[in-house]
């Protein structure tokens, strides 16, 4: 496939963060990609530019690959990866290269007439289980560095594991999210409720403790016990001072903090996953909690930075049992997929996830397919977040 063309342009994210679209043009159209943002960002990341470098980046990049033919997404990808040749992608920018290579792996696709979850599945999981289906997890509460609640947590989430069809499991999460909403309305009497960046109720509760019963108590109402769960993103760099957490209202050092965690769990039946516990560096941290989890996840996404590298380690030192998959933290289509690679045959659990300023983009949907994923991380089922969700439903139903 020769490259013909490329372009990019300024856009805005759901927060109202300016962001890139990129363009391919080959001979069988234009193909594009959007590329999200992330409020809460590990400091291994990506480095994303701002529009002025990025349209710089986009030029050169232009020079170099207008012409060239390439056979294979990764083929591609080297390209990228080599015109930037840093590890953090800081010359010309994880956010340009991600969109260009998002792009491209849509033409590929097309050119081969196939749809882009099983260009990518042949190309880099020939041997992923197609009946595997992944369980959403879906941002019904905010808190952190997402919301001006007051919690400490940034995502209280239900987990709904997968049935027939994805059309029902999202009118099921859409059902929950309305009914706390409406249960909401009562407790603070009022009819309009803030919002945090990903849709997400983000309101003053007492403690960190309370949504999770709120959760609770819409599970049990609805006897959805064998079908739902409660998952939180901690994020916990957020609140850590460098020698100490800010939990809340209270100094903790990470025994103390790993107790209470242990304290949520037991008086949580319906609490199976626990994302981000300790600040990125805290690698003691992670290692006291997760025996002490048994089959709950401890999940690491600031932590590992959908880094194969960073990810072999962490499994190593027995730090996590999951680990959270977002392609724009490391840059490009086929870095993501070696991690998704790594953590498979590390026997990790994974969780393909969007980020907090998202795009209209649902990349991430067959990129969950394509891999096999176990859970894919959309946020709220409402507004803009619901382009995710009916992209769920298609891709799965192909």
């Amino acid at each position: 496939m020769i490259i013909k063309d490329l372009s990019i342009w300024k856009i805005f994210d759901s927060r109202g963060e300016e962001t890139v679209e990129c363009e391919i043009l080959t001979e069988k159209g234009v193909f594009r990609a959007s590329v999200p943002s992330g409020k809460s960002k590990g400091k291994r990341e990506a480095v994303s530019v701002d529009f002025a470098r990025a349209k710089k980046s986009a030029a050169e990049l232009k020079k170099l690959l207008v012409g060239r033919e390439f056979s294979s997404v990764r083929e591609f990808d080297k390209a990228l990866l080599d015109a930037d040749g840093t590890d953090d992608k800081s010359r010309l920018g994880g956010n340009v290269l991600l969109g260009y290579s998002i792009a491209f792996s849509r033409a590929r696709a097309s050119e081969r007439d196939v749809s882009l979850w099983l260009l990518l599945r042949r190309e880099f999981f020939p041997n992923a289980d197609d009946s595997r289906r992944p369980s959403i997890f879906a941002n019904l509460m905010n808190g952190g560095a997402h919301a001006d609640s007051g919690l400490d947590i940034q995502e209280y989430m239900l987990v709904v594991r997968p049935g027939k069809n994805y059309a029902d499991d999202v009118a099921l999460a859409v059902d929950v999210y309305r009914s706390l909403g409406n249960t909401l309305r009562k407790k603070f009497k009022s009819k309009v409720l803030p919002l945090g960046d990903e849709s997400g109720y983000a309101l003053p509760l007492k403690d960190n403790f309370e949504p999770i019963k709120l959760l609770e108590n819409e599970i049990s109402a609805r006897k959805l016990g064998k079908k739902c769960s409660i998952a939180l993103d901690v994020a916990a760099s957020s609140f850590f001072t460098g020698k100490a957490y800010k939990f809340g209202g209270e100094t903790l050092n990470a025994k103390e903090l790993c107790k209470r965690y242990e304290d949520y769990f037991k008086r949580s039946k319906y609490l199976c996953s626990i994302e981000d516990p300790f600040a990125e560096d805290d690698v003691d941290g992670f290692r006291m909690l997760l025996p002490k989890l048994g089959e709950k996840w401890a999940v690491g996404d600031d932590l590992t930075t959908t880094d194969a590298k960073r990810i072999r380690e962490m499994a190593a030192k027995r730090a996590i049992n999951a680990v959270i998959i977002k392609p724009n933290q490391i840059g490009t289509v086929s870095e993501a997929c070696d991690a998704l690679t790594e953590a498979k045959n590390l026997k990790l659990h994974t969780i393909v996830s969007h980020r907090s300023g998202e795009t209209e983009d649902a990349f991430i949907i067959s990129l969950a397919r394509a891999s096999s994923a176990d859970g894919v991380k959309i946020g709220a089922p409402a507004h803009e977040r619901m382009v995710k969700f009916n992209e769920l439903i298609r891709v799965y139903e192909e």
